[in-house]
């Protein structure tokens, strides 16, 4: 059986060395807002090439966070992509604003920046946009549209860990860039975790106060704040993986290579632009019969996923607050697949899916 993800395989590589960081934080008996924290966001803002980084319990924690920081009057329209996942939405909801959606690409599944100025209205404060599956959007046009209208921007970069448009990483694009490190992410932690970066000096500091109760000064309370803070367990292992994060970007985009050469043309395929660096978080395929080739892949041993299989105006949770009319959304959430590419696949095994997908349209005609 190839699995869609298997995370104990994508990190044995890696077993050693986050057992040693283990370890090292259980033995140090800091365990909170400690070296290893204050460390991996030194290291990760550099990597991504942002002047701040503040780490986080999780992506939907940094998500709310930085909508609140910006302080927006309350009940303004925020401009997100019709397709995102379910997160994004309840961040700009859990936040006190109103979604608008925004039809994504069909080509690319990211938001479509000539869709913003049907999308505008007199209550629009900002954009929220995705880098859904390791793509970056087209940073470039919206950054120019907010510009000209005076919006907020934040990025959702849950799934686009090193991405980048032309030498700019995801992340750095906006007011704030917003990180998941689920397990399944190409930076993934060993559990929950998250980071808010910035370049913006007063934005960071607010959001140093709000993750830890609105406070940085021990029982002085600036903010109305929460608690969400990355743990240093977490900080340490995300440390361990940070370094290895380039290559493991690599070798997806080598496994995402074996797809583009091996996969029939009658199935739709991500699409690569030029000055678009993709990490391949996620290798997404379309096909009308996606159901039916799924069934397929399984009946042969091979798991896949789909992203997403509810539009996020067809979930019961969003009854009262998303309406309208969605095709490019619907269409997508209709015919996606994706395929298995993670750390612990190899090349064979991205052969012998794309193989397998060959044989579905002879399974087809043959019947």
């Amino acid at each position: 059986m190839i699995e869609y993800e298997s995370l104990a395989q994508s990190n044995q590589k890696f077993m050693a060395e986050l057992e040693a960081a283990a370890s090292r934080v259980i033995r140090s008996g800091w365990y909170v807002l400690g070296q290893e924290v204050g460390a991996f966001e030194a290291e990760f803002a550099e990597y991504v090439g942002a002047k701040h980084c503040i780490g986080v319990a999780n992506g939907l924690d940094a998500l709310i966070l930085s909508i609140e920081a910006l302080d927006l009057p309350k009940g303004s329209d925020i401009l997100v992509a019709s397709n995102t996942y379910i997160a994004t939405i309840l961040a700009i909801v859990r936040a006190g604003h109103n979604p608008v959606l925004v039809e994504p690409e069909l080509e690319t599944f990211n938001l479509d920046p000539a869709r913003l100025p049907q999308a505008m209205t007199a209550n629009t404060r900002a954009i929220c946009v995705t880098h859904l599956f390791g793509k970056t959007c087209r940073m470039d046009a919206i950054g120019a549209f907010a510009r000209e209208h005076g919006l907020k921007v934040v990025e959702d970069c849950a799934q686009s860990h090193g991405a980048r448009l032309g030498t700019q990483m995801t992340g750095t694009f906006g007011d704030a860039g917003c990180f998941s490190f689920y397990p399944t992410k190409n930076l993934g932690a060993i559990g929950d975790a998250g980071a808010i970066v910035t370049n913006d000096d007063a934005l960071a500091d607010r959001l140093r106060h709000t993750r830890n109760y609105g406070s940085k000064q021990k029982y002085v309370n600036r903010y109305v704040g929460v608690n969400s803070r990355l743990d240093e367990l977490q900080a340490a292992m995300l440390r361990v993986k940070l370094s290895y994060l380039d290559a493991m970007t690599v070798h997806k985009r080598a496994l995402a290579e074996i797809y583009f050469a091996n996969l029939p043309e009658w199935v739709s395929k991500p699409v690569r632009r030029p000055d678009e660096y993709d990490v391949f978080h996620i290798y997404g395929i379309r096909h009308p019969q996606r159901d039916a080739l799924r069934q397929h892949l399984l009946d042969n041993g091979v798991k896949t996923e789909i992203h997403y299989p509810i539009p996020p105006h067809r979930q019961e949770a969003m009854r009262g607050i998303l309406a309208g009319s969605y095709p490019v959304a619907e269409e997508l959430h209709a015919t996606e697949l994706s395929l298995p590419i993670s750390a612990g696949h190899t090349a064979d095994d991205v052969v012998r899916v794309a193989a397998l997908i060959g044989g579905f349209a002879h399974k087809e005609t043959a019947a």
